[in-house]
């Protein structure tokens, strides 16, 4: 039987024949093994309802509380229902973490697992290997542009093939190999194919510095729909079955591409592996921050307006709730257990302070759009996001790092920096855009690439 069917046996007592048939009929429904037959089977063809059906069936759910409608609460007097958050620094037995060998040997272990076990889902710790090809490359005046496919090794299920798509853009007047900020989206369109990036642009920012940047399409990695779940790389390690109730989601498979992608830097000579950021907005800075989280090569993070299931306190209800995620619309973002905390936020072994813990001594930069107004980033919560890297600093801390520096929310465009954990909420409503140049200050601290000509200074804040 699955463990985590196992587990919800443990905790139903009173169903636990339900669960064993049910645990039996999908044992009858497992492929044949490859001694019966020469022929993989074909993968599974499940509407996302269907499958979020077939999660809530396992998991004893008659129904799960409906999420509040767009905009959602937007009362910060309501916010709080659950306003104790788990300590970072206090181990399962009750015992505090005062020293760093406590934190990675014990607690953070302790941390990770949770995660991956109820909330995101747990990465296969073997995976399909990733060649990757350089399949264009591109040259200006200045820089040189590679277009990338990472092809993924499907030779133990054929029927379904990947190719992780990457682009890759450094300058070519340099000295050595150079930083590069690399961003999630779903696809590559756009700058970085030859083509010099817009002025005043993030790419033209990490231009200045004299570093590269690249971008890594998501969708090539994982499809953004439940029905998906069968096929990308989730299916491709599943050979087209459906998940068990602690498999992987879409943003770890996402994260895991990301960790792929920074595989091939270190083979690249024009790229420093050891200094690569991250980043993604909205649903890409979920999984930005899981993937700093769970790869520990990545140097920094910008984490743009990832609200709930993110660098968010998940418990609030502001904006987007886990009501909102464990729909049928996103429950596939995450693992099949996390299902269960709808209606239940406050029985979640952790949260999103924690997530950002988990990153720590790496810098983190938080960023969102203002909460009111017209174009407003309320959905995204950035005050929930706010406290998320409050929560984070006693880990930052007790690793000889700085926290935010306060624990009071900032008047909009209050830039807080001069820590390892920084944050700045904006006035431009739900975008990366306007917080680019106060994160390349930021990242100023800790990038260093080789020198720059003298014609190419760095762009910062005004």
């Amino acid at each position: 039987m699955h463990w985590a069917l196992m587990r919800v046996v443990q905790c139903t007592p009173g169903v636990i024949a339900l669960v064993l048939l049910t645990a039996a009929l999908a044992q009858a429904a497992d492929p044949p093994s490859p001694a019966a037959t020469s022929k993989p089977a074909l993968p599974a063809a499940l509407t996302a309802e269907q499958d979020h059906q077939r999660i809530m069936d396992v998991l004893h759910l008659a129904s799960i509380a409906p999420g509040p409608n767009n905009p959602g609460n937007n009362d910060e007097s309501k916010a709080n229902p659950f306003p104790n958050l788990p300590d970072p620094l206090t181990l399962k037995n009750g015992q505090k973490v005062t020293t760093a060998q406590q934190w990675w040997q014990q607690r953070r272990p302790e941390i990770l697992e949770d995660f991956e076990r109820d909330i995101y889902g747990r990465t296969p710790k073997v995976t399909p290997k990733v060649t990757w090809e350089v399949t264009r490359t591109s040259n200006d005046s200045t820089t040189t542009t590679r277009q990338l496919a990472g092809h993924v090794d499907n030779s133990a299920y054929p029927l379904i093939s990947l190719d992780i798509q990457l682009t890759l853009t450094t300058p070519t007047k340099t000295s050595g190999p150079v930083p590069v900020i690399m961003q999630l989206a779903g696809s590559t369109g756009g700058p970085g194919r030859g083509a010099g990036p817009p002025p005043g642009s993030w790419q033209q920012l990490a231009l200045s510095r004299g570093w590269g940047y690249a971008t890594l399409g998501t969708y090539s990695i994982q499809a953004d729909n439940g029905a998906g779940l069968t096929a990308g790389i989730i299916g491709l390690v599943n050979k087209g079955q459906p998940r068990g109730l602690d498999d992987w989601g879409m943003l770890s498979a996402w994260a895991w591409g990301a960790s792929r992608a920074l595989d091939y830097f270190a083979t690249d000579p024009a790229v420093d592996a050891k200094q690569v950021g991250i980043e993604g907005h909205s649903r890409w800075g979920k999984a930005t921050v899981l993937a700093m989280a769970l790869d520990q090569r990545f140097a920094i993070a910008y984490v743009s307006s990832s609200g709930a299931g993110g660098a968010h306190i998940n418990r609030r209800n502001f904006g987007e709730t886990i009501e909102n995620l464990a729909a049928t619309k996103e429950y596939y973002w995450f693992a099949g257990n996390f299902i269960q905390f709808a209606g239940h936020a406050g029985d979640m072994p952790v949260d999103g302070h924690e997530l950002i813990a988990l990153c720590a001594p790496r810098p983190v930069f938080v960023g969102g759009g203002r909460i009111t107004g017209s174009a407003n980033d309320a959905w995204a919560d950035p005050q929930g996001m706010f406290m998320a890297a409050v929560g984070a600093g006693p880990v930052y801390k007790l690793l000889g790092k700085k926290d935010l520096g306060t624990a009071v929310f900032p008047p909009i465009e209050t830039a807080l920096i001069d820590g390892d954990v920084a944050f700045r909420e904006h006035s431009q409503g739900h975008t990366d855009a306007p917080n680019w140049p106060t994160f390349f200050t930021f990242a100023d601290r800790y990038l260093k690439g080789p020198a720059r000509p003298a014609t190419q200074p760095a762009v910062n804040v005004p």
